[in-house]
This record gives C-alpha cells, structure tokens and sequence, in this order.
C-alpha cells in the first residue's frame, strides 16, 4: 500500500497510534545512524587520503560499520513516511508537501544505498588494495581509491540535497498540520536547510572543516526535534477513528 494512499480526512488524529510509530521510527534511526557513525574510524583528516586511506585498510569494522549506518537511515526514513503520511490530512498545501516529501525521502535512501556501497564496499577493497601494493603499483591503486572517494563525494552531496529537501517538505507539512506541535516543523525544515548546505560543501570541498558547523547544527536540530515528537506522542493519547 502506498504510504500516501490513506483516505483524506484521516489526518494525525484519525490514525491511531501513526505519530507514535513515526516518532519511534525516527529516534530509532537516529540512534542507530549515530552509534554505528561513532564506530567509523576518524582520526585522520578525511581529505587527507594518503592518511585516510591508510587508516581505512587497518580497519575491520568498515564493512558492518557502513551495512549499520545504511540500516540507520532505512529506520529513519521509514518514521518520515510515517510522518508525511500523518501530516498530509485532507487535500491542501500539508498534503502537497508531505507527499513530495515522502518522495524526496524514499529517493534519499536509494542514494543512500549507492552511496554506501561505494563508500562501505568499494572503496573499502580499493584501499586494501592499494595497501597491499608495492612499487609503480602503488601509485596506480591511489588513484583508483581516489576516484572512487571522489564519486563518494558526488553521491553524499545529492544525497544531503535530496533529505534536506524531503525534511523541508515535511517540515513545511508538519508545521501545517493540526497534531503536531507546530515548533517541531519549524525545527524539521532548519534541519533540512542544514543538510543542503551540507550537500554544497561536500560537493564543492569534500569532507572539510567547513562542514564541521552545518553538521554539528543538523546533528542537533534532528536529536531536538525527533526527541520532542515522541515526548508528544507519548503525552498526548491517540484518538480512535
């Protein structure tokens, strides 16, 4: 069933239990990203590769680290179509945004998939490669490391530009939406703002200290108001249809 295809009229008080399942989904996901995200190896400079591509080889949890985080973001974007859905209502400019904004969302995990194979798989073997090498070799696999951390820069910046699009969509429905604490929409759309300026540092510099404060700020917007959500869903009862 498309999660969009709920008659209209069966906004967030007419779904029992809908918010609750999305804001449980959502911190879920949250917390799944950033606990496999905290096992990601960080000590070099990502746009050092020589150091970080040495580093990456000695790794042994790349792989499951990488398979986790992409796990992460299927919870997560699964509480975003919960909460598009919820937040749509009956025809109008909620519904209009909650449904381009499960778009969006569903088109950032398939990115995101991609990305993460790339980046979890792929370039995982080029390193252990080039590592592995020796003499005019080396130099060889470098640059086919290169170019795949060069792709993984490409994929991550559409894939920050496609989600702050979806959290902006569904931000602008949730805020619209009668249900939902109308702050926590507000907070959901700066969380979106964040990931699009993510998007455009990634694609322009790669993973630079210039990204440290839409990263920090996006990180936190999203803790704030995931958490906020379910506090309401669990304070407010569900209605019966």
């Amino acid at each position: 069933m498309d999660p969009n295809d709920i008659p209209a009229g069966r906004n967030s008080d007419g779904v029992p239990g809908a918010r609750r399942l999305a804001a449980v989904l959502l911190v879920a996901g949250v917390v799944l990203s950033f606990g496999f995200g905290a096992l990601h190896p960080g000590e070099a400079d990502p746009n050092d590769h020589a150091a970080a591509f040495a580093e990456y080889a000695r790794s042994d949890l790349w792989t499951g680290v990488h398979l986790g985080q992409f796990g992460g973001m299927a919870v997560l974007v699964a509480g975003l179509l919960v909460l598009g859905t919820v937040a749509g209502g009956p025809p109008g400019r909620s519904a209009w945004a909650a449904r381009f904004g499960n778009w969006a969302a569903a088109a950032s995990l398939a990115l995101y998939g991609a990305l993460q194979a790339v980046d979890g798989v792929a370039l995982k073997h080029s390193v252990d490669a080039w590592a592995a090498s020796e003499g005019a070799e080396k130099a060889v696999r470098f640059a086919a490391a290169e170019d795949l951390r060069w792709l993984e820069w490409g994929m991550r910046s559409y894939q920050s530009f496609v989600l702050g699009a979806a959290l902006i969509l569904l931000g602008l429905a949730v805020g619209s939406s009668r249900g939902f604490p109308r702050p926590v929409g507000y907070l959901i759309g700066l969380s979106g703002a964040a990931y699009l300026a993510q998007g455009w540092i990634i694609g322009a510099e790669g993973f630079s200290g210039s990204n440290t404060v839409p990263t920090l700020a996006g990180i936190a917007l999203i803790l704030v108001w995931t958490l906020w959500l379910l506090a309401s869903s669990l304070r407010r009862p569900e209605s019966r249809p």
